[in-house]
């Protein structure tokens, strides 16, 4: 069975362009289910053989696609179903945590860690006297091996001892030290990466993303973290839960 017999094929008597068509189908099999987060989509050349198009018309489908966030390229992998994670703001929780509960797998690449005095616009956020001292710490975050977002964390110098603390999880170095936050206060906004992001993050520049900046306290009141994220738009969903209070 071809790859048209699964999604259903497109009608060159049908008016819309047949990428347009082409997009129709993939994006409602991905839609009804019967394309799952991280199915591999086949090389263009398959799937113009298939469907009896140029790989033009299936390129630009693809890059349709890939623009809404419903497929995603690989490097040197492929164009996959994009696999994307939702984050919610009910519960303050690590990115090792958000993952490991929905059954990804996390790690991160260390960009540096590194101690020194507290800038203006950190002693501002965490409420820290010049010349305090900070412990910052600046990764990459990878879920299942594909890259999700670029972190920057600043935690005052009464969390940590050292930056050596922390070896994979912030949150459970700030935990063992008891300082792990017990509250916090977030803002997002929608962004477009510029070229260094886009090269970290394996994107293309210009590509939207989602900066999301926490300030976490601890029970006393204290600034306990200063963390600004930048989240692949392609890959991350924000959930928020209300309740009728009146």
């Amino acid at each position: 069975m071809s790859f048209a017999d699964t999604i259903g094929h497109i009608s060159k008597e049908d008016p819309a362009p047949l990428y347009l068509q082409l997009q129709r189908a993939l994006r409602e099999a991905i839609t009804r289910r019967q394309l799952h987060q991280d199915d591999a989509i086949p090389p263009e050349r398959d799937l113009a053989e298939d469907f009896e198009v140029s790989r033009i018309t299936v390129r630009k489908a693809i890059d349709g696609l890939v623009s809404e966030g419903l497929l995603t390229r690989r490097r040197g992998a492929g164009t996959f179903v994009a696999s994307r994670v939702e984050k919610s703001f009910s519960k303050l929780s690590s990115f090792s945590e958000d993952m490991l509960s929905r059954g990804r797998k996390p790690h991160s690449e260390w960009v540096s860690k590194s101690a020194g005095a507290v800038t203006p616009e950190e002693s501002l956020s965490l409420g820290l006297s010049p010349g305090a001292l900070v412990y910052r710490f600046h990764r990459v975050r990878y879920a299942d091996g594909t890259t999700m977002a670029l972190e920057y964390s600043t935690i005052p110098g009464y969390c940590l001892s050292s930056t050596e603390q922390v070896s994979t999880s912030l949150y459970e170095a700030l935990e063992r030290t008891g300082h792990r936050p017990v509250r916090a206060l977030q803002r997002l906004r929608a962004i477009a990466f510029n070229a260094e992001q886009a090269e970290r993050l394996g994107v293309k520049p210009g590509d939207p993303g989602l900066f999301i900046e926490r300030r976490g306290f601890l029970q006393d009141g204290r600034a306990a973290e200063f963390t600004q994220s930048y989240y692949r738009g392609d890959a991350y969903d924000v959930v928020a839960e209300l309740n009728d209070v009146s």
